[in-house]
């Protein structure tokens, strides 16, 4: 049961946050992005897990690979994009973690192209020629 792991980690760093945070409150920020990182790292592994069998789905559905490897590629800037805004938020920088999202959501944006392409042409293609009567 890795959840309990990592919710256990959760609430040590917490309990030692909260103690820390009036007489050192860097050090207290510091504990909470390097456990935020810990459990941004171990998740990570699980992930593997999910690609392998997302990709094996792909492929028997006969989905070219660089479909799938541009929504594995959207969802990992979703996440990595939430987890810095979060980190800078835990600072109190609520307006860089604004950037931070903004600047994932442009990204997102980027990476779509190719896909939003893909379905206007399917689209395109699928209407009648003519137009006409």
């Amino acid at each position: 049961m890795d959840i309990i792991q990592i919710v256990g980690l959760g609430l040590v760093a917490t309990v030692l946050i909260l103690v820390v945070k009036e007489q050192k409150p860097m050090f207290a920020f510091l504990l909470a992005a390097f456990t935020g990182l810990f459990i941004f790292l171990f998740v990570i592994g699980k992930i593997e897990a999910v690609i392998t069998v997302l990709e094996d789905l792909a492929n028997r559905a006969g989905i070219p690979s660089v479909y799938l490897k541009t929504v594995l590629k959207i969802i990992g800037i979703a996440y990595i994009a939430e987890f810095g805004a979060q980190i800078v938020r835990d600072a109190g920088q609520e307006s860089i973690a604004s950037k931070i999202e903004f600047a994932g959501k442009v990204f997102i944006l980027v990476m779509a192209i190719p896909i939003i392409s893909v379905i206007v042409e399917t689209v395109i293609g699928l209407l009648p020629a003519g137009g006409g009567t």
